[in-house]
């Protein structure tokens, strides 16, 4: 005899049963991720190829304009591997935001039709995007292959600034998308300030050229910390760390998390009425 299993939607259940029924509705979320990653390159020539070659294009313009005409330090290490270990982090942050942010919108014929919960659609989108950051990381550990750059016991660190990445990206993505579902404007707004934040994130140079009493202020910025840890960790390079602004990263981003997060659940019930 087959049992199904059935959900009874009652009130006050997604109050009690909410982390539950995302573990109930797991299925659901890979499906979205994989939806996702077969919609983003769906009639393209090169496929997932994408994924490289809009890094490894950044890479040569950021080496050519800051590494030989500007001709800034590089603390030691190949140009070109400076920029492009820190291009992992930074693609992975604004892939994951501008995907988390419009998630809701994009899924608006889901939410005002079926009950799951509604967490599911922003956690499909940033489990999209680790496809991503994880053939680009084998793209870089060929490239320093070529530079003869190996990587000591300092990239066991590693996962740690992956996790905090992965906390500023959901957090700030939930943020977004919750004032995105009300206010459409965010649709906008949210790719011209990534695309500033690539300016003034240290992916095209290393944070040490900042003064000295402007750098622990200029470690609000998550990513800043983020990314020094990712070249210290692939690297090496005892001056490619500053600790206060790894510690002031991991602040920032537990705070988006939380707070992103707490939005999100404030602001769930009115989506499907909203959108």
């Amino acid at each position: 005899m087959n049992i199904k299993s059935e959900l009874i939607i009652e009130a006050g259940r997604t109050e009690r049963h909410y982390w539950a029924d995302i573990w109930r509705y797991r299925e659901l979320l890979f499906f979205l991720a994989w939806r996702d990653i077969l919609i983003r390159y769906k009639q393209t020539t090169v496929g997932v190829a994408w994924s490289i070659i809009r890094p490894l294009l950044t890479m040569v313009i950021f080496t050519f304009i800051f590494g030989r005409l500007a001709k800034l330090p590089s603390e030691g290490v190949e140009y070109a591997l400076l920029v492009f270990s820190a291009l992992l982090p930074w693609q992975f942050f604004t892939n994951a935001v501008s995907g988390i942010s419009s998630s809701l919108v994009g899924n608006s014929s889901l939410l005002t039709k079926v009950y799951f919960p509604r967490l599911i659609v922003p956690l499909s989108a940033l489990m999209a995007n680790i496809v991503d950051v994880m053939i680009s990381i084998i793209f870089l550990a060929g490239l320093m292959f070529w530079y003869k750059t190996i990587p000591d016991a300092r990239i066991l660190v590693l996962p740690v600034f992956m996790l905090i990445t992965l906390f500023a990206s959901f957090g700030a993505g939930l943020w977004i998308a919750s004032l995105n579902v009300k206010y459409r404007d965010f649709s906008y707004i949210v790719p011209f300030m990534l695309q500033v934040g690539l300016y003034i994130s240290p992916v095209g140079f290393v944070s040490s050229i900042m003064p000295d009493q402007w750098r622990l202020i200029y470690s609000l910025n998550p990513m800043v910390g983020v990314i020094d840890g990712f070249r210290w960790s692939l690297l090496g390079g005892n001056s490619l760390l500053y600790w206060p602004s790894v510690l002031m990263s991991f602040i920032v981003s537990l705070f988006f998390l939380i707070s992103g997060f707490s939005t999100f659940r404030k602001t769930e019930k009115t989506f499907a009425d909203i959108i």
